[in-house]
């Protein structure tokens, strides 16, 4: 990575070793890597309980009375707009102003948590998604967690449509959909060290460019 600080923002399908590449990738960079340590950092920034993070992460949460009895929970943000905000909004503005922050730190990799969205105003910002055939997806979720094909097929599409709904629901944008990116990777095709080295390389092309 040259002098240039850039940003760099992986969405992934399930079993598709997103956060693998991005670990991966980052300590390649010697950069840091978020992923659930956004979570902290948001709750920690907010206020908000550390449990909501995680009961909230990727998944689109539209249940006024569970909004209203975990609104509870919340203390920190005092504005009357965000005190009357159901609380999958606040979790969602909490890691938002995290992951802005964080991104103004310096160099890092972001994964998830539409933090491609985030920092859509940043200019070295790279933003890049990883994916592979479900097949691939699926047996890796079998070994990996010791499930049976059809458990793991299960686990696969859940998780790939919750990570959607939550994306769709709070972005201009469409989850996967390739012109919202500025690089695609198809880890069933390359395989994650594959992936690490040919982000690295259209990450050289991406800071020239700046």
């Amino acid at each position: 990575m040259g002098s240039t600080k850039t940003v760099i923002t992986i969405g992934r399908q399930y079993g598709s070793g997103g956060r693998v590449i991005g670990q991966r990738l980052a300590a390649e960079l010697g950069i840091k890597c978020y992923d659930k340590e956004l979570l902290e950092h948001a709750a920690n920034d907010s206020g908000i309980c550390k449990e909501l993070f995680e009961n909230h992460d990727e998944k689109p949460t539209n249940s006024f009375l569970y909004s209203l009895v975990m609104d509870t929970y919340s203390f920190g943000y005092s504005s009357a707009a965000f005190s009357d905000m159901p609380m999958n909004h606040k979790v969602f503005l909490a890691q938002f102003d995290a992951i802005k922050k964080l991104a103004q730190e310096g160099s890092c990799v972001m994964v998830g948590r539409c933090a491609d969205y985030a920092l859509a105003d940043m200019k070295n910002c790279m933003s890049i998604f990883i994916h592979a055939d479900q097949d691939i997806r699926i047996k890796r979720i079998s070994e990996r967690y010791q499930l049976s094909m059809a458990k793991a097929k299960d686990a696969v599409n859940k998780t790939d449509k919750s990570r959607s709904s939550y994306y769709n629901y709070y972005t201009n944008k469409r989850w996967g959909e390739a012109s919202g990116y500025n690089l695609c990777v198809d880890s069933g095709a390359f395989g994650m060290e594959g992936s690490v080295r040919l982000i690295i390389e259209a990450l050289k092309i991406f800071e020239a460019s700046l």
